[in-house]
């Protein structure tokens, strides 16, 4: 059993009942506890002292029986644990293992933007940040069918409370609470909701959330802040007149917008935006990380500001990494995970969002507006994505035979100038479109993803490449 076990892009995720059991979730915490064990005693800690482990859960269907089972075994092995008294986003749990000296890292019970039959676990190391592959590994190889069977004791603490005036110091209240924002918020019934809501309420700023209710089924959404989950914000915010909606996905830390037209505005137009809004209005430099599914935008932003741009493989562990050399003013990933360094190295959705309306504040500029500013500084892209579900052969022949060797001199009519393969393969082609292939590292799927002038490029850029991935 404990082979069904893998740690892919950002945790291990399986289905409620399926593979995602107690026996099995037993098995995880154990090998992380040991594995945890490992790391105290190579930082100089004792065996009967190694310091403290907190927990945290979202809103998934018997998210905290788990997450106390979780924190049960891992006080087993000599650990001071700390369980959320209560769900919390996943960067409130970054936070708080990042705030405490004794922590060696941190355990999430949450499989993120998967769907609501899914749970999963996250492993965070002591600064908060993304767990290595090395790390995983190390895991994946102590997991036992005989764990133990010993058990601890725990103490249930609130970790959301200091998390939020955090986030509250990071921002310039006065000028949120003088702009007069109305803001719908939708939680996508996720682990930000209540908490993104009323954070932005005291700060004035008028709110309705939406999609807030305690339902372990999402309500048949999919709690991820894109196209079409998206939709009953961008119906709300239309019907309202309200000047923004801002979208969390499951566990909070990833970020999606909708501006006071009813326009989607996607992570890649959020994350050029924050690095203008970091360097330009609050005078902050450093290099900007970004994986390789970025946006040829947030290139142009950063040669505009005179920035150092980093690019690496999908996964946020990989800017995690950079964010671990120094240095980095922010970074971020296609799929909405954002995170600035300076407050945890990891993605916060709830953060972006409150910089967001800091943005449109000190601005006095409509979320729209600034989306336009922008476009006519840098020029407009459009990006869409697809997950393309192939058989076990497809998927082997396009791991074997297309995605390590398929070359083309042009592709839709638009010239090739380069080709990454550092993740999948990416085509660069002249305007500074592109087109990538890459296998899911959370989901049994091939992705695709396009990015050029108009829908109608990318949608032809699409179709192409599902062609040659051959689905």
């Amino acid at each position: 059993m404990a082979d069904a076990i893998h740690f892919g892009t950002d945790g291990w995720r399986a289905i409620i009942g399926e593979d995602f059991t107690d026996e099995n979730l037993v098995r995880v915490i154990d090998a992380a506890a040991t594995a945890f064990k490992q790391e105290a005693l190579a930082a100089g800690r004792s065996a009967e002292e190694p310091g403290t482990i907190i927990i945290g859960h979202d809103c998934r269907q018997d998210a905290h029986a788990y997450a106390r089972l979780a924190a049960e075994v891992a006080a087993s092995h000599g650990f001071f644990v700390k369980l959320t008294a209560d769900y919390c986003p996943t960067p409130t749990l970054c936070w708080s293992v990042n705030q405490d000296e004794s922590a060696i890292g941190g355990i999430m019970l949450t499989s993120s933007h998967n769907p609501a039959e899914y749970l999963g676990v996250k492993l965070r190391m002591s600064d908060g940040g993304a767990s290595s592959k090395e790390f995983t590994d190390r895991v994946e190889a102590l997991l036992s069918d005989e764990p133990t069977e010993a058990r601890g004791s725990y103490t249930e603490v609130d970790l959301v409370a200091p998390y939020i005036e955090a986030l509250k110091s990071r921002v310039d209240q006065d000028a949120i609470r003088a702009a007069g924002l109305r803001v719908v918020v939708d939680p996508l019934y996720g682990a930000g909701r209540k908490h993104l809501a009323g954070l932005l309420e005291d700060l004035g700023v008028e709110v309705v959330e939406i999609n807030n209710a305690d339902d372990p089924t999402f309500d048949g959404l999919h709690p991820e802040p894109i196209p079409p989950w998206v939709d009953r914000g961008i119906a709300k915010v239309t019907e309202l007149g309200f000047d923004a909606c801002f979208i969390n996905d499951g566990d909070a830390d990833r970020i999606g917008a909708v501006d006071e037209r009813g326009n989607f505005v996607n992570p890649h137009r959020i994350i050029a935006l924050l690095v203008s809004h970091l360097a330009e209005d609050k005078g902050e430099s450093g290099k900007v990380v970004s994986t390789i599914t970025a946006s040829a935008m947030l290139a142009r932003q950063c040669k505009r500001l005179g920035l150092d741009l980093v690019s690496t493989p999908v996964g946020f562990k990989w800017i995690y990494a950079e964010m671990e050399k120094g240095g980095v003013m922010i970074g971020g990933e296609e799929s909405g995970g954002i995170g600035i360094p300076s407050h945890v190295m990891e993605r916060d959705g709830l953060l972006m969002a409150l910089l967001l309306a800091e943005t449109m504040a000190q601005r006095n500029m409509s979320l729209g507006a600034l989306v336009e500013d922008m476009f006519e500084k840098i020029g407009r892209f459009e990006f869409a994505r697809r997950g393309l579900a192939l058989s076990e052969e497809q998927m082997d022949r396009f791991r074997t035979e297309i995605m390590p060797v398929y070359e083309a001199e042009e592709i839709c009519g638009k010239r090739v100038v380069d080709v990454d393969r550092r993740d999948g393969v990416k085509f660069l082609l002249e305007g500074d479109a592109w087109v990538m292939m890459r296998p899911s590292g959370t989901e049994p799927l091939v992705r695709v993803y396009a990015e050029a002038a108009t829908t109608e490029e990318v949608d032809e850029l699409l179709d192409e490449a599902a062609k040659i991935v051959g689905a």
